[in-house]
């Protein structure tokens, strides 16, 4: 009877790689999932030693596990829609950067950390990951609701949830559910160590406590019915033998969520808003959008990032939320991506599934933490969220070397000379794309949008913004530091042309020279990307500044076409028309319908009374 092989033992390298995407796990997932691009700057630049080091190994073999190609033909797909698809390229290459990353620490987990030592580092880490974000949820129910990460504050929607260190309670929900089954396994298991199994045991309470305050019915439900389907999808038993297992623990959940419901009020409140709205009265909206968009592009879909821009023409009446994300990611992935990006996608995700669907122990309980992940995608935008799409490629990776073992025990053979330049060019190229493309893409975005932040809270507090210099210095500076760092980000140009805008308040005898710069700006925006009704909107208040009426009548109105249902884009409309005073009529009208359909329009309000005072 052959020796059993000896043990992996870690290399230099293999240390290196697990202590950085140790480090990128931590930081992106403690500031706020890296949902802000100025948290993605050093994430990047982890990513991108996290690539090089591993492709820079000399004692990397060159057999690669067949799961990791399996996901190059969509990033190939993605990367061609990008260049020559999406009509918004700035915002496809946060997208495409995002999917990529998650490949890439699927692929140098599944290849590059073979070491026993080094999975359970991983493994303790997301642990560790999971227990923390428990606590912050501790104490964000219990001693201030209102704070989360970074210095932010708690948006009032979600008051009384829990999200860690997320900003929104599905996330934190989400990665409880990823994470219960398999600390679960080794807390409830006998055979293990006792001391393990008590340590598992205190940091499943933790995780079940962060899952519960969290308050996430869509994440309830994906890991009740990941436990409920986990016995049907495992090959091996008759299915006289999986039905009951899966009825079993069907009940038990039922039972669980009975006990819930009746000893935790937010529990009961939320379950309650979910009979009442028949499960959901805004997702169907977005779903619908996405699936219009997918009908109107079906084969590649609208583009790389573009279901926010491409969703106004299909927004209904009275729906007044910025929807960013189609809150599913299968229907924001057809959206975005076709039919033919779906397919490379989520058919690779499937053929992955279903050779990890017959792991047992420990990987199989991870499985179901996959499988509750994959559920709850059908409601959500987890893979949006860069901490979580790593998060889930970790434990997918070290699922699938545990239930695909891809020549196990075999020596890879050693590269030669065209295998290692290849493997050096692909070191290179990571490092590339990050310092050259992708950081100062962020930077810019970041100083953007951080400057179009604080600008658009003293509008929200109804204070005149023409007495703020100070703000709107900061906020043309900001935006010219975006347009340096990324002249492709047609946001940016669009913003500056607002800053511009803005001043022509504080000093209107500049009024016409500003409106030159602010049409220049705006042009630029829409030179780049004419599909975004705010863009339009930007030129043609440019227009209106140097008393270029007419020409500016017809930017409202192609904004108008855009976005017919918006309430501001009615307003911009009213506003221009009523710089005209033959036009009062058709302004009043303009005004109305944007109350129509946004009834707490301020400006609008305001904008309606003097207007009907001169109609009179």
């Amino acid at each position: 009877m052959p020796a059993p092989p000896p043990p992996v033992r870690a290399s230099a390298f293999e240390w290196a790689r697990t202590v950085l995407l140790s480090a990128n796990l931590l930081w992106t997932t403690l500031c706020l999932g890296g949902f802000l691009p100025g948290a993605r700057v050093l994430m990047t630049v982890l990513t991108a030693a996290l690539i090089a080091v591993h492709f820079a190994d000399p004692d990397r073999g060159t057999r690669a596990h067949p799961a990791g190609w399996l996901f190059i033909p969509f990033l190939a797909y993605a990367a061609a829609n990008l260049a020559w698809v999406t009509p918004v390229r700035w915002l496809g290459w946060f997208d495409w950067l995002n999917w990529a990353q998650a490949a890439a620490v699927f692929w140098i987990v599944l290849n590059g950390v073979a070491a026993p030592a080094c999975r359970r580092f991983l493994c303790v880490l997301l642990v560790a990951i999971g227990v923390a974000a428990a606590a912050m949820a501790g104490y964000q129910h219990f001693v201030d609701p209102h704070w989360i990460m970074l210095g932010r504050r708690q948006a009032e929607q979600f008051i009384g949830r829990s999200s860690g260190p997320f900003g929104i309670p599905n996330s934190l929900g989400v990665l409880m559910a990823l994470l219960i089954p398999p600390v679960g396994e080794l807390a409830l298991r006998p055979g293990r160590p006792a001391a393990l199994r008590a340590l598992c045991a205190a940091a499943l309470v933790f995780l079940a406590a962060g899952f519960v305050l969290a308050v996430s019915r869509g994440a309830w439900l994906a890991l009740a019915a990941a436990f409920a389907l986990k016995p049907l999808l495992t090959p091996g038993r008759s299915m006289a033998r999986r039905i009951p297992v899966a009825a079993g623990v069907a009940a038990a959940a039922a039972a669980a969520a009975a006990l819930l419901y009746f000893s935790f009020p937010l529990m009961h409140t939320r379950v309650d808003f979910m009979f009442r709205d028949l499960g959901e009265r805004t997702r169907p909206i977005m779903w619908r959008g996405a699936w219009r968009i997918f009908e109107a592009h079906p084969a590649l879909g609208g583009g790389a990032g573009s279901f926010d821009v491409l969703f106004e023409p299909f927004r209904p009446e009275g729906y007044r939320d910025q929807p960013y994300y189609a809150h599913s990611d299968y229907l924001n992935t057809l959206a975005d991506y076709g039919a033919v990006g779906f397919i490379l996608l989520f058919g690779a995700a499937a053929v992955v599934a279903w050779r990890c669907a017959r792991a047992r122990g420990l990987a199989g309980a991870a499985f179901t933490g996959l499988l509750a992940f994959a559920l709850h995608l059908l409601v959500d935008f987890h893979m949006k969220i860069p901490a979580l799409a790593m998060i889930v490629a970790t434990v997918a990776a070290l699922v699938t070397a545990k239930a695909w073992p891809e020549g196990q025990g075999m020596a890879a053979p050693a590269p030669g000379l065209p295998a290692r330049a290849a493997a050096l060019f692909v070191a290179l190229a990571a490092i590339v794309l990050a310092f050259g493309y992708a950081v100062p893409k962020y930077r810019a975005e970041e100083s953007r949008r951080a400057s179009r932040e604080r600008i658009d809270k003293i509008a929200l507090a109804g204070t005149d913004v023409s007495g703020e210099r100070e703000a709107l210095s900061k906020f043309g500076d900001g935006c010219a530091r975006a347009v340096a760092l990324d002249p492709g980000n047609a946001q940016a140009w669009s913003d500056w042309a607002y800053s511009d805008t803005l001043w022509a308040l504080a000093d209107p005898r500049r009024t016409v020279e500003l409106g030159v710069d602010a049409e220049r700006k705006a042009g630029r925006a829409v030179a780049i990307c004419p599909v975004v009704w705010e863009f339009w909107v930007r030129k043609g208040t440019a227009l209106d500044m140097q008393r270029r009426w007419i020409e500016g009548g017809e930017c409202f109105v192609r904004a108008l076409q855009l976005a017919p249902l918006r309430a501001d884009s009615w307003y911009y409309q009213a506003y221009h028309l009523s710089l005209v005073s033959t036009e009062a009529g058709p302004a009043l009208a303009a005004a109305n319908l944007c109350l129509r359909l946004d009834p707490g329009f301020l400006l609008a309000q305001a904008l309606r009374q003097r207007l009907g005072t001169r109609h009179q």
